[in-house]
């Protein structure tokens, strides 16, 4: 069994995988200050509250990115399961050109995501994940990682708004009845909602009129249902891409 762990700034999501198939998969808070053992323990019963045994856990495949975390990661892997995790990041084998500038800036979890976008649909693409940050990823149609774009994820933004404007509730990311808000609550949700979205067509757009092709528009993340569902580019979504990239560049890696 493989173990896969996408460490997000907000979120870390793990997933056990019995070769190709995700068996089963786990969302909880990146909390800093959380210890090996703490990890271990949390890791081991998660997966016995969901009936997957840890003692089968043969390799564990790690894309973070909060570097602070990646001790902790490393001891709890080695400690609680007895292997060496595979951290995605410069040396490792990924299939996929990095044609970055400086390809070690390239963060683990966006190459993760170009991976299994290009291994599943073998087509030029852009992968939109909605996490603390929205990122943006071209790959071209010969599976090269060309670039993309990063801009405040929907959950800061919002904060932001309600941190600093005294008079706004703070309202659920939802869709309102309708564009024109006719109470404060579905302004809100409308500015946000309809905000995001034509943030993320505007840009998927642009890139396409500069890269040349006609790309795949591909969304994974929390939130990205919600925003696929009234995006003009957005094609498909699939919010296990992550763990699934993790599951390929683990076995490239072997």
């Amino acid at each position: 069994m493989l173990l896969c762990i996408d460490v997000g700034n907000t979120n870390t999501v793990l997933g056990a995988f019995e070769g190709p198939a995700l068996r089963q998969q786990w969302r909880v808070e990146t909390s800093h200050s959380r210890t090996a053992d703490e990890w271990g323990i949390l890791v081991r019963q998660l997966m016995t509250a969901s009936g997957v045994e840890p003692g089968k856990v043969q390799a564990i495949a790690v894309s973070s990115v909060v570097p602070p975390l990646a001790f902790a990661l490393e001891r709890m892997a080695t400690r609680w399961f007895g292997v060496k995790p595979l951290f995605v990041g410069p040396g490792v084998k990924t299939g996929m050109p990095i044609l970055y500038e400086n390809p070690r800036e390239v963060g683990a979890d966006r190459v993760v995501n170009a991976v299994a976008a290009y291994t599943r649909w073998k087509t030029g693409l852009l992968v939109v994940d909605f996490g603390t940050a929205t990122t943006f990823d071209a790959v071209s149609p010969r599976g090269e990682y060309l670039g993309g774009a990063i801009c405040p994820g929907i959950t800061i933004s919002m904060e932001a708004l309600f941190r600093n404007a005294a008079r706004l509730p703070r309202v659920e990311f939802a869709r309102p009845p309708q564009v024109v808000g006719r109470n404060t609550v579905a302004s809100i949700q409308s500015g946000l909602v309809y905000g995001y979205v034509g943030l993320v067509d505007g840009l998927c757009e642009r890139m396409a009129a500069e890269l040349g092709f006609s790309p795949k528009v591909v969304a994974t993340g929390g939130l990205a249902p919600l925003v696929a569902g009234l995006s003009r580019c957005i094609a498909e979504v699939d919010e296990h891409l992550t763990l699934e990239g993790l599951r390929l560049i683990h076995e490239m890696n072997r």
